[in-house]
């Protein structure tokens, strides 16, 4: 197994260019492979000597032909045609060894970058992930590990060979015929290139303008797809229809703007390169009819030509799809070099499973400077008891469970459990302590049984239809045609919330964590079934350390303590019915809670 190329994260695309940064990213990837890449060279090599030599044997083919005496006309060119033939099959075969040669190293290098881009995703904060749109994000992705095969093939299969070859072909004009010929054709090739390069340069700003309102145009239309049922419930498909249609309006515009400059881009090639062959085969006809050339000297002149230039023709496309890969590529790289803003410490130490103690140590946390969540929050979690947070919405109360998940590092003070900053452990040791069964429960767009044993994928299905019944799933799914192979859909869009908030109970109950985290875990749930649960959660929550974070009271009375947060501040905290008899904050949201409760029971 090859070891991932080491060394500095990749900076982030901007607006400027990084051609050469993106290159000297890429090539410790293909490096990796360097005795295959190596052999592929010297293939591509001997494939141009191979095809230039052809037309140097065609030229003796044709000059053997005026040959008069018998025996030599078919001795000669028999010779030459067998020369002709293994010259032809040998640019063949080494052009087809070095693509299967390089095969390997392509796609290898293709894996390895995807896998660093996906671990590194994965390893971002939360805050990343909420700011981005998926659509735009997948797409950078998709197109910069499908533009690395496109780079590696144009220059190694179709740059590289083409200037091989015209180093080739002006070296042999040079000592075989007068210099006008050498000189006329890298006259000619200097100003293709020169043209090429410059409108294709002017080009690529327009193709990165099209490539953007692609990405927004994408995006756009799977964000509405992903809020499907939202877009149903308010009647606006023809207004989510005119939004993508205004992407695609702007698109369409950058595409035919894009196309202009591309006719303009071939018609001066073709010029270019009409006055080229012109000027060649002038010279060519004026040596034959002066008696310094042969016919056979006039076909081989034609041959290079031929040869250099009907590559030369793609030039302008190819130019414009490596600059095209390396854009992309190097967007691509700058997601790898997005800053973490979570990272385990050099030392970071994993943290050591059993018994565990939590505290809130003076925390306070901001998402934004501007609007602070927490104020100075202290509080303690014993090992084996149970803290409920409890207040209104927008309390900070979910902010708790993200800081201890470390989803974000806190901004005063610190989060310890038995005593240890967790900005000190491994986020792998520190997450694999916790489970959470959160307010809006995500699941895969597949089957229960997986979705439940995602909480731990190396269970048996003793443990994971042990979790279901734990979690009252068991004869519900008995109930369904698939049974435990029923496809949840996107999202888990397919069941009803409670279906998907006893999943997502079933799965932390099989992760079997020595930290619980209960946000709001039965909110979605009717009366009978969260109290059929809500004893489940108690023996699950028995003798391990949980953080219970509530919005319906009745389900935290339990509590060895009750914190109530109000705009971030600690406003009260004791158990259930000391908070009863004070009075105060708590005294009020269960009285009002009560009041609705009836309310409800009364209309139904």
């Amino acid at each position: 197994m090859r070891r991932s190329p080491s060394g500095p994260p990749p900076t982030p695309a901007t607006g400027e260019r990084h051609d050469w940064q993106t290159i000297k990213k890429l090539l410790p990837y293909l490096w990796a492979y360097k005795w295959r890449v190596l052999f592929a060279l010297s293939c591509l090599i001997g494939a141009k000597f191979a095809n230039v030599a052809v037309p140097l044997v065609f030229k003796q083919l044709v000059d053997g032909l005026d040959i008069s005496r018998d025996q030599a006309f078919i001795v000669v060119p028999a010779a030459l045609l067998v020369a002709y033939g293994a010259l032809r099959f040998s640019t063949s075969a080494l052009t087809e060894l070095r693509e299967l040669v390089f095969a390997r190293v392509t796609q290898e290098a293709v894996r390895e970058i995807s896998l660093q881009v996906f671990r590194h995703l994965h390893a971002l904060s939360l805050r990343f992930h909420l700011e981005r749109q998926t659509g735009g994000l997948t797409r950078d992705i998709e197109r910069g590990t499908r533009s690395i095969g496109s780079l590696i093939s144009y220059t190694l299969y179709s740059i590289l060979p083409t200037f091989v070859e015209i180093g080739l072909v002006v070296g042999i004009l040079l000592v075989k015929y007068e210099p006008s010929f050498a000189l006329i054709t890298v006259f000619t090739l200097t100003l293709y290139v020169t043209f090429t390069f410059k409108v294709t340069n002017w080009r690529t700003a327009l193709r990165r303008q099209a490539n953007e309102l692609d990405s927004a145009a994408n995006a756009r239309a799977i964000d509405s797809l992903i809020n499907f049922e939202t877009v149903k419930y308010f009647n606006n498909e023809a207004f989510e229809t005119r939004r993508y249609d205004t992407e695609l309006a702007k698109w369409t515009a950058a595409q035919i703007k894009n196309q202009k400059s591309l006719s303009l881009l071939n018609v001066g090639q073709a010029a270019i390169i009409a006055c080229g062959v012109t000027a060649m085969m002038w010279r060519a006809a004026l040596g034959v009819a002066d008696g310094r050339m042969t016919l056979g000297d006039l076909v081989l002149v034609n041959a290079f030509l031929i040869q250099l230039y009907i590559p030369l023709n793609f030039l302008g496309v190819l130019y414009r799809e490596i600059r095209q890969a390396l854009t992309d590529i190097e967007r691509m790289f700058g997601l790898m070099g997005t800053h973490r803003e979570v990272a385990d410490a050099p030392d970071a130490q994993p943290l050591a499973r059993g018994a565990a103690d939590v505290r809130f140590d003076h925390v306070g946390f901001a998402y934004d400077p501007a609007r602070k969540i927490l104020h100075d929050v202290d509080f303690a979690i014993p090992a084996g008891h149970t803290v409920a947070v409890v207040g209104h919405s927008g309390s900070g109360k979910s902010t708790l469970a993200r800081l201890l998940f470390r989803f974000y590092d806190v901004q005063g003070g610190a989060v310890r459990i038995n005593g240890q900053d967790i900005r000190q452990l491994t986020q792998d040791s520190l997450r694999a302590a916790i489970g959470i069964v959160p307010q809006d429960t995500v699941l895969f767009n597949d089957t229960l049984f997986y979705n439940i044993q995602y909480g731990r994928p190396d269970a048996s299905r003793d443990e994971v239809e042990a979790a279901a019944r734990a979690a009252q799933l068991e004869s519900f799914i008995e109930r369904l045609p698939d049974g435990w192979e029923t496809r949840v859909g996107e999202r888990g869009l397919k069941l009803s919330g409670g279906e998907k908030q006893r999943v997502a109970i079933a799965r932390t109950l099989l992760k079997n964590p020595d930290i619980l985290i209960f946000d709001e875990a039965t909110s979605a749930l009717d009366s009978q079934t969260e109290k059929a649960i809500q004893a489940q959660l108690d023996a699950a929550a028995r003798g391990r350390t949980t953080l219970v974070i509530a919005h319906r009271l009745s389900t935290v009375m339990n509590a060895d303590e009750i914190i109530v947060l109000d705009q971030g501040h600690i406003v009260e905290r004791g158990h259930h019915t000391d908070l009863l008899a004070r009075g105060g904050a708590y005294a009020r949201m269960w009285q009002l809670q009560q009041q609705e409760e009836a309310t409800a029971a009364a209309e139904a």
